[in-house]
């Protein structure tokens, strides 16, 4: 056995098409089995202990034994590292030594925390905008699903008109503001050698996972918590390796999943900070039973010890304003020898500040005019000569946080914080999602409507909290939706004159008509660009062909062309579904869709990077370019 098992691993690591970062593929290597391809069956002939094991003779004829290569390949002794198995796996075995849950007769089938939950999406008729096609994936299933993937439709938007990028481009992504049509976690692996430990804010807004029809969120099993619980514990592992060392992950949430979301934040994030903070979005409430809801949440998550939050700007018409001369204890004139000087203002502006006066000299009164500027001292209304709350030497920081104010005996000098710690509880006109968000989307993007946008200062807020100190921070959301995201990094930089880059991801068909032209709209006015591009889509094809379906007709023509083009699992068998298919045809068309989608490979949902060069994708010239410049293989 260790003999066959050695010789077998040396044989298949010699084909290229089975290794990726120097590990083999057990998916790929039982997919080929089962073709069977001619160049694996050539190689498992050329050794001679191989040939003995998988080949019997039949009248001078070898025949190649599938069932039994598959088998072998499956075993849990073959391949234990690789990226198809775990060292120690856990299960129930036949007598032959195979697990039950590798056999078609035996199912196990509930979702738990190991596994993947794929996560499609795609548009519903009836009052659902969206939803969420999940599978759950066990890990003996996954080989490529998250391999990098091929970018394509790779176009440049910014100044007066849009551009498809050509081999003449030089394209780094860290260095580009970039949107993304993809499935999340595929895109999130993509991205982990671009961006792994560079981007310093993640803001999020998922699906809620509402109790009701608003549900956006949808299964194929009752497991519907712990359903969305896999989904999102999957992409938030991906996400957290993309954080720089102090960055900050924001996930928007609702009452439904707060509680069990916070759960799960602090079994991922060990060692972080998790706070969770209250904004009232909608002022008007949403009825329920026994309670008008006003607020969502908002978790700030990161690593502890760190100063990872900005101060708040506050608002013009909301600072506080107190004297700038101090009073009571230890708040005369002798208690600190650099408080005593004139602050100057001219036309009812401070506009500078005197010397420090000597001991011994005094002013001859509070306000000292001289030509169109007053020099004003901290002497109260009693004339007690007494000190400014700010030293000589440290004043000039805080000048604009100070203003004069006119009086009988020329003016007294007040500070104001236009900065504060952000509290938990964030109640602001500017946060209603109604006026700014909804409203903002409808004037940004007339032609198409789309439900429930976050308001634009709600995510500014949370992300400038983060990286509004930061002009140069990278910020990922990659739950799109109609842009939000994006309009606040680039409202921030209008602001203050930033370079932050934003990276965008999203699934649905309305990346293209809402999400880009949002952004499109916006980025005009600046200097700025972005660069949009999609994943290049293999059975994702089927996947939007097959959700888009209306009838058993249609279903049943996307499965000839299936059987044509697609890749299917290897466990599933064309031929004997063939022999059945009038038994599939009586199933309701919600059923036939899940099977069909169910029977896909989707470790092929989209073109993996290390088979770029298979002829048979016909990838462009131009694109193979580019995506050896966005890989950093150039």
């Amino acid at each position: 056995m260790i003999g066959i098992l050695t010789e077998l691993t040396e044989l298949l690591s010699q084909d290229k098409r089975l290794v990726v970062d120097g590990k083999l593929l057990k998916n790929k290597v039982i997919e080929l089995g089962l073709i069977p391809d001619p160049t694996l069956l050539k190689a498992l002939l050329s050794v001679k202990g191989v040939k003995k094991h998988f080949f019997q003779e039949v009248d001078g004829i070898l025949v190649f034994d599938k069932i039994k290569f598959q088998k072998f390949v499956s075993n849990k002794a073959f391949l234990p590292d690789s990226y198809t198995a775990y060292r120690n796996k856990i299960g129930l075995i036949n007598e032959n030594g195979e697990y039950f849950s590798d056999s078609r007769e035996i199912v196990l089938a509930w979702p738990f925390k190991d596994c993947l939950l794929e996560g499609g999406q795609t548009l519903e008729d009836q009052k659902r905008q969206e939803i969420f096609w999940n599978e759950t994936l066990s890990p003996n299933e996954i080989d490529r699903l998250l391999a990098p993937k091929v970018f394509t439709n790779l176009q440049r938007y910014g100044g007066a008109k849009s551009s498809a990028l050509t081999d003449k481009d030089k394209l780094k992504l860290t260095d580009e503001n970039l949107l993304i049509k993809g499935n999340n976690l595929i895109t999130l692996a993509s991205l982990q050698k671009i961006y792994a430990g560079k981007v310093k804010c993640i803001y999020i807004d998922p699906p809620y996972n509402p109790d009701s029809k608003a549900n956006t969120f949808s299964y194929n099993n009752s497991f519907n918590e712990s359903s969305w619980l896999t989904f999102m514990k999957n992409r938030i592992e991906a996400a957290k390796a993309l954080l720089t060392k102090d960055g900050v992950f924001v996930i928007a949430i609702d009452a439904n999943e707060q509680i069990m979301l916070g759960a799960l934040l602090k079994e991922i994030f060990c060692g972080y900070e998790i706070h969770c903070i209250t904004v009232v979005h909608n002022p008007r409430g949403v009825q329920g039973t026994n309670f008008s809801y006003t607020h969502e949440f908002a978790y700030f998550i990161f690593p502890e010890g760190k100063k990872a939050i900005g101060d708040r700007k506050i608002e013009e018409d909301e600072i506080e304003w107190s004297n700038f001369r101090n009073w009571g204890g230890e708040s005369k004139r002798g208690d600190a020898a650099n408080c005593f000087y004139p602050v100057i203002v001219a036309d009812g502006q401070v506009v500078g500040f005197g010397d420090v006066m000597e001991d011994g000299k005094h002013p001859k009164k509070q306000t000292e005019t001289l030509g169109n500027r007053s020099f004003v001292y901290p002497i109260d209304i009693q004339g007690v000569e007494r000190k400014w709350r700010y030293a000589r030497q440290t004043v000039d920081s805080i000048r604009h946080l100070l203003k004069a104010k006119e009086t009988k005996r020329g003016y007294e000098i007040e500070i104001g914080k236009d900065f504060g710690t952000f509290k938990t509880v964030w109640q602001n006109s500017r946060y209603d999602a109604n006026e700014y968000g909804t409203k903002v989307v409808s004037s940004l993007v007339p032609k198409d409507k789309f439900s429930f946008p976050k308001s634009l200062y709600t995510v500014y807020d949370c992300v400038h909290a983060v990286v509004g100190a930061d002009k140069n921070a990278i910020v990922l959301d990659f739950f799109g939706g109609s842009g939000t995201t994006a309009h606040a990094v680039i409202e921030m930089n209008k602001d203050d004159g930033g370079n932050r880059k934003f990276v965008v991801c999203e699934q649905m068909d309305y990346v293209e008509s809402v999400t880009r032209t949002r952004i499109a709209n916006v980025i005009k006015g600046t200097k700025g660009s972005f660069v949009y591009c999609e994943l290049m889509e293999l059975n994702e094809v089927f996947v939007w062909q097959i959700e888009k379906a209306k009838g058993a007709a249609e279903v049943q023509a996307i499965w000839k062309e299936m059987q044509a083009s697609a890749f299917l699992s290897y466990r599933v068998d064309p031929k004997v579904f063939s022999e059945n298919i009038d038994n599939f045809l009586k199933l309701d068309l919600k059923e036939q869709k899940r099977l069909l989608i169910e029977m896909l490979d989707k470790n092929q949902l989209y073109l993996s990077y290390s088979e770029i060069e298979d002829a048979d994708f016909k990838v462009s010239a131009i694109d193979k370019k580019l995506n050896r410049q966005i890989y950093g293989e150039a």
